[in-house]
């Protein structure tokens, strides 16, 4: 177990896990060192927010995000870097490398494992560990860079996953974070580069919109609970 994984189970305080792919990775530190553990994107924007207003209070963050995983990724190491961490809420986004897999043909992509991987993620989740709140976030794109020329298969399958991540999380009472018309919208106000700067990965303004929009539904939907 890791000084990191330690101070989870032994400071007492709620902790947050986000993993997924490069997006969330935001090429973190793979050491303790609190300057770069979360990486530089969303996760950390996020961590930085709750840590300034709730201080003391704010709950510890965890970045597990593995630069060109897949749904499937997650799974297969879903014991060594969910379960194990007993979080009190996992943050989930994930879809973009299934898609590039399957679009350009890649033996890796040789059958869509997309949500049926995703499916086992969850439920085994909710299996060992039944009171963790689950966030699934909407995977996104816009037309950049090598996404271009085959544009409508990434739209179309982009289409597809993002309504499988919408059904899971009603299936399984996750909560469900929207982004594709975020950048949809931004882009009436800058190009797409300035959002997501070759189409999937995006710039301090895009990853500061994520964490924004994260924050908004995550607390509405506590809201909600706490008053049920």
């Amino acid at each position: 177990m890791s000084v990191e994984e330690m101070s989870i189970h032994n400071e007492g305080r709620k902790s947050i896990l986000f993993i997924g792919d490069s997006i969330t990775d935001g090429n973190r530190g793979r050491t303790d060192d609190p300057n770069h553990i979360l990486g530089h994107g969303f996760v950390f924007q996020i961590a930085g927010r709750l840590g300034l207003e709730l201080g003391a209070e704010a709950p510890l963050i965890v970045n597990r995000g593995i630069s060109g995983d897949r749904a499937s990724d997650l799974y297969g190491r879903w014991n060594e870097d969910a379960i194990s961490v007993q979080p009190d809420l996992i943050s989930i986004l994930v879809g973009v490398n299934d898609a590039w897999e399957q679009i350009h043909g890649n033996p890796r992509g040789a059958t869509d494992r997309f949500k049926r991987a995703y499916r086992h993620l969850i439920e085994e989740t909710r299996e060992v560990l039944p009171d963790t709140r689950i966030v699934i976030c909407e995977p996104f794109i816009l037309k950049v860079g090598v996404l271009v020329e085959k544009w409508p298969q990434w739209q179309s399958k982009l289409r597809d996953y993002q309504q499988a991540a919408r059904e899971l999380a009603a299936e399984f009472g996750a909560v469900f974070v929207p982004l594709q018309h975020l950048f949809d919208e931004a882009c009436e106000r800058a190009e797409a580069p300035f959002w997501l700067w070759d189409g999937v990965h995006p710039t301090a303004a895009g990853h500061e919109m994520i964490a924004r929009q994260w924050l908004d539904v995550v607390r509405l939907d506590s809201k909600r609970t706490a008053q049920q």
